[in-house]
């Protein structure tokens, strides 16, 4: 297909390189988490679960109580991404998923100047919130379904395309292998951008998060370039996966 025909079936928002972007920065994301705030994993939610499960089995009733509001962090980041893209679209001139690349520059800012002391609940909560709505926006790159913040679905995807190469080694066919090929390069984004980010947070300790300000301003002015101009008139038309 021409580069003009790829223009057409997909919106910006839905380009490769947007996504492998977004899942590095949520690679960064998880480094800085862990390393800096707490330990924990933020970009996704099994971990809570399972020290809240961990909590209230050992009859520790604050402590389970306590993972219920990065749970319900998440829970509004779902909820509110699911909401806004109407309203948004027909009250200002941007899609929702540029707003919220907005929304997520400005959260990565106010993290930044958190102090070291600062509890580390208030950063593990900001990332819960705009990590889910990341999640729940952009689903699809040209048509593939990816998560852009955490990786568990992209070693699951490899594997299950390495066994269909080798189920179809003697037919030929190689339907599967475009998704193959997105999903391991969504995994060597979202390392690679743990790698970055574990190498700035020892350099810059919290200021760090702010590294991740420039690759997501990127994405912002692209976005915002699309609906103001070449995608003005498809205001209307959602995503894939929405």
């Amino acid at each position: 297909m021409t580069a003009s025909g790829q223009k057409t079936k997909f919106l910006t928002c839905e380009r490769n390189w947007v996504y492998f972007t977004l899942t590095a920065v949520a690679g960064f994301w998880g480094a800085y988490t862990y390393l800096l705030r707490g330990n924990v994993f933020c970009n996704a939610q099994t971990g809570n679960v399972v020290l809240m499960a961990m909590a209230l089995g050992s009859a520790k009733w604050a402590e389970a109580l306590y993972y219920l509001i990065p749970l319900s962090a998440y829970i509004l980041g779902a909820f509110v991404s699911e909401l806004m893209p109407n309203p948004v679209k027909h009250h200002l001139p941007v899609r929702w998923d540029t707003l919220l690349i907005a929304i997520e520059i400005l959260a990565i800012f106010l993290l930044g100047l958190l102090p070291e002391s600062a509890p580390v609940q208030i950063a593990q909560v900001g990332i819960n919130f705009i990590a889910s709505m990341q999640y729940n926006t952009f689903r699809q790159a040209e048509g593939i379904p990816v998560a852009t913040t955490f990786a568990t679905n992209h070693i699951r995807q490899i594997g299950v395309g390495l066994a269909k190469e080798l189920r179809h080694r003697r037919t030929g066919d190689k339907s599967h292998r475009p998704k193959l090929a997105r999903h391991a390069e969504m995994l060597f984004f979202f390392a690679s951008g743990a790698v970055v980010g574990t190498v700035f947070c020892h350099l810059l300790v919290g200021r760090a998060i702010w590294i991740t300000a420039l690759p997501m301003a990127v994405i912002f002015g692209t976005l915002l370039h699309a609906d103001l101009t070449t995608e003005r008139a498809l205001v209307e038309r959602k995503p894939s996966g929405h």
